[in-house]
């Protein structure tokens, strides 16, 4: 099993734009981000940090619904 890296704040970004989620606002260091799958809209706070924690982002990663490997293969 593959660890999760540790990556600066804006390919975590544009790797969770190219699945579909859309930059709505940012306040301070925190960036805001939505995704409207079918009935429900899924929402992630970023962190702004370089580098982002391994831990803090297998969080976003979880509350993203995407595995590692297809986060991974979006980079």
């Amino acid at each position: 099993m593959t660890k999760v890296p540790s990556l600066d704040f804006t390919k975590i970004v544009r790797a969770l734009q190219r699945d579909g989620w859309v930059i709505v606002r940012q306040r301070g260091s925190h960036l805001r981000m939505q995704k409207h799958t079918g009935d429900e809209t899924l929402k992630l706070t970023i962190p702004a940090h370089k580098p982002v924690k391994r831990s803090t982002l297998a969080h976003i990663l979880k509350h993203a619904r995407i595995s590692l490997d297809d986060f991974l293969s979006k980079i």
